[in-house]
């Protein structure tokens, strides 16, 4: 009698699924809250599990950051990832959903990343989720104080070079310098969209 092969699923070979890891986040009876990246965005949806299948209870966006907030930068750095997180943590507290999971696919996050900058968005929105306080990114990268040093640095040294870099800021009519500023602002706008300003 032959043996049968086991073949990984379909999933699993695309890199799609951790089935491992998804077992583990199911397990906590939690909410996930599940954050993924694209080349130019950032998608925050919070999913619960059930026998049928998935049910998105809210989702956030980084499109719907620039077009119903204001953001003038990229739609997939670290500024941005917190505002996502941010906006679909106040649409869980809306819903009443606050407690989650972090669920950020088959790629592990890294520390004072994009993802955990999302999870702390979500954190200061108020959802409640198992995490360690060393793996946040700091304020400076999360407002994107680093964004603002760099382009003061090549607006001085290469002024050819800032312009190709920064062209999609400048296009917007940003000042990349001022970006903690504007995002500072964004931010206020959508914690007074959601009575928390």
């Amino acid at each position: 009698m032959s043996k049968l092969r086991k073949f990984p699923l379909k999933r699993r070979l695309q890199f799609k699924t951790d089935y491992r890891r998804r077992k583990r986040l199911l397990l906590s009876g939690l909410p996930r809250l599940v954050v993924r990246r694209t080349s130019k965005n950032i998608i925050v949806q919070v999913v619960e599990a059930t026998v049928e299948g998935d049910i998105v209870l809210a989702s956030a966006h980084s499109k719907e950051v620039i077009r119903d907030f204001g953001w003038l930068g990229h739609g997939n750095n670290s500024p941005i990832a917190y505002l996502t997180g941010l906006l679909a943590g106040l649409k869980c507290m809306k819903i009443g959903v606050n407690k989650a999971v972090l669920d950020s696919g088959v790629f592990k996050p890294t520390r004072g990343g994009r993802i955990l900058a999302t999870l702390k968005g979500a954190l200061d929105a108020g959802l409640e989720i198992p995490h360690g306080e060393e793996i946040l990114p700091n304020i400076d990268r999360i407002c994107g104080k680093h964004i603002a040093e760099y382009a003061s640095k090549l607006k001085t040294e290469g002024p050819e070079l800032y312009k190709k870099v920064f062209s999609n800021y400048l296009k917007k009519g940003l000042d990349v310098e001022s970006i903690v500023d504007h995002f500072n602002e964004v931010r206020d706008k959508i914690l007074r969209t959601y009575g928390r300003a």
